[in-house]
């Protein structure tokens, strides 16, 4: 249950919203409209490449169109806005984090003023809200000075103008809520509460060690717990805001989905019948669905689509009648920009802009994260590739192969005129990781594969690795077993269970990221530069570099 602050506080938002409500005054069902987004990750300018757009009715191809901005999506925001007063914008987390330079740069302050100033009013945390730990995401909330920044030539960061909630983050040390579970807005004098929510494996996904004294609790028990006492203080109508998703083929129409999956579908089963919708995030998916006759959304990814849901509410019994939702392509071809966000973004970008335009490599291929069926990707290689450059001489760790976790790579490299810019490097690794340089046994090596499929998420998380090192599996095969024995091999040379051979990862993977926990185990580690500084180096001695050939791993099934 949520602990005594997290209850005051959600009591104090609670008297706040109902000071702030209007009286009453329709007689038919009241209808609400919810704006919502997830997985902002900072994306304060247009992202690289393009959306395509459908034809809400028929799916029919209507153009593809750059999508995204804040300008843009600050727009859209108050046009929805506009057209009903009753309404609330929401968000499912990750609104920070694996950001572009110019929201990191800044420690993201720019972005959380972003968001308050498009009328965001209230977001789960994300998995990424605690990727430089509680503290500072608590300043992200409340505001305040960084502790490595002087701040006395400016005006101090006033902090979040919406509220985050976490139902599920518990403090150990009193058992309390991190963040208020909920949040209680009323329309017209009839209560609609949101609870937020995030993936219970985000220890595993930002590294145990950042976020150690906090428990993150099962979603859906977390969720449940806490309708008694909303219905206690008269809520009848309940949207679930949780950063956990899934993934379905289409983005627009508002239906049923058959092909719908993901971790998001067996959370909203177990759900009390007394959430009436859930707006998802975390996979970074467009969907409109119904699992077991309740909503269940996502818009995407870095403020590309936002979600339009309404809610028919009867006035009588509080409770939710009828909900529907679109999908809107956030078209930055159509779109004004919003003036008041170009005002804000103004020194952030033109701080980004002196440091993103440094020429980093000449590049004369674009690398991009797409998969081969098997797992690998062009671009993943070409990183672990300078991974293992990076720590290859015995000085350095002597590392024989290097691994790459895939959800560090967080764009496509694409030069431009054949130069690789710091921005753009910045935009494919966004995180301060380290090379760890550690010794494991070719058994331990078998392991570390296998828990790419036995990790805590759903989908698999193949690893990237280096030029020389290969191995096959089977997806038939069940987790733990995958893996085709006696494929792994090093230069040729099939890896021996009792050799022992020096692996280079991310700090992220060596804490047990992802799911590694056999990484956790081993003692003796070797530090070495940082990956984006290995990554920038391998490109600036390589100019005649091509994409590699994606042969490193092979499916057999």
């Amino acid at each position: 249950m949520i602990g005594i602050s997290g209850r005051a506080a959600a009591a104090l938002l609670l008297t706040l919203a109902a000071a702030c409500s209007t009286p009453p005054t329709g007689k038919g069902p009241l209808r609400v409209t919810l704006i919502a987004f997830n997985d902002f990750h900072g994306y304060l300018d247009t992202p690289a490449g393009t959306v395509a757009l459908r034809d809400p009715a028929t799916g029919a191809p209507a153009g593809d169109v750059p999508a995204g901005g804040a300008d843009y999506l600050a727009t859209l925001v108050r046009k929805l806005a506009a057209a009903n007063p009753n309404h609330a914008v929401v968000a499912a987390g990750d609104l920070i984090g694996a950001s572009p330079l110019n929201s990191s740069l800044m420690r993201h302050e720019p972005t959380i003023e972003a968001l308050g100033a498009l009328g965001l009013e209230v977001s789960s945390v994300g998995n990424h809200e605690f990727d430089r730990g509680p503290a500072e995401l608590r300043r992200m909330q409340d505001g305040g000075c960084h502790p490595q920044d002087d701040c006395s030539g400016r005006a101090p960061f006033a902090g979040a103008k919406f509220r985050y909630l976490a139902a599920n983050v518990v403090d150990s040390a009193n058992g309390r809520t991190l963040f208020p579970a909920y949040f209680i807005k009323r329309f017209e004098g009839v209560p609609v509460a949101f609870v937020g929510a995030v993936v219970r494996d985000t220890p595993a996904l930002v590294g145990a060690s950042i976020v150690e004294g906090l428990r993150f609790r099962d979603e859906a028990e977390s969720v449940n717990e806490l309708v008694p006492e909303l219905k206690r203080q008269g809520v009848e109508a309940l949207v679930l805001l949780i950063h956990e998703g899934g993934a379905a083929r289409t983005w627009y129409g508002d239906r049923a989905c058959p092909d719908f999956g993901g971790d998001i579908v067996s959370i909203v089963k177990r759900l009390d019948p007394a959430v009436d919708v859930v707006v998802s995030g975390h996979t970074h998916r467009a969907y409109l669905c119904r699992v077991d006759g309740r909503l269940v959304t996502q818009a995407g990814s870095y403020g590309r689509f936002l979600t339009e849901i309404e809610l028919t509410i009867d006035r009588r019994s509080r409770d939710v009648v009828a909900a529907t939702a679109q999908n809107h392509v956030v078209d930055a071809t159509r779109l004004a920009r919003d003036p008041e966000e170009t005002a804000i973004l103004a020194p952030a970008r033109a701080a980004a802009v002196r440091i993103a335009g440094r020429q980093v490599a000449a590049l004369g291929v674009s690398l991009t994260p797409s998969a081969s069926r098997a797992g690998e990707s062009a671009l993943g290689d070409v990183i672990a590739d300078a991974l293992l450059a990076a720590v290859a001489p015995q000085e350095k760790g002597g590392a024989q192969i290097a691994m790459m976790n895939p959800g560090g790579i967080r764009a496509a490299l694409i030069p431009r005129d054949g130069i690789v810019t710091y921005g753009d490097l910045y935009n494919v690794l966004p995180f301060r990781n380290t090379i760890v340089v550690m010794e494991l046994n070719g058994g331990e090596i078998g392991l570390l594969l296998e828990q790419q499929w036995s990790a805590t998420r759903s989908e698999a998380n193949i690893m990237q690795v280096s030029r020389g090192f290969s191995y096959a599996w089977d997806g038939s095969r069940p987790a733990g077993r995958r893996v085709v024995p006696g494929s792994i091999r090093l230069d040729g040379a099939p890896l021996r269970a009792g050799g022992r051979y020096r692996l280079a990862v991310n700090s992220y993977m060596a804490d047990g990221g992802d799911g590694l926990a056999i990484l956790k185990t081993i003692g003796h580690r070797i530090r070495g530069p940082l990956t984006f500084d290995a990554v920038a180096h391998y490109l600036s001695t390589n100019p005649g570099l091509a994409a590699p050939a994606r042969d490193r791993i092979s499916r057999v099934d």
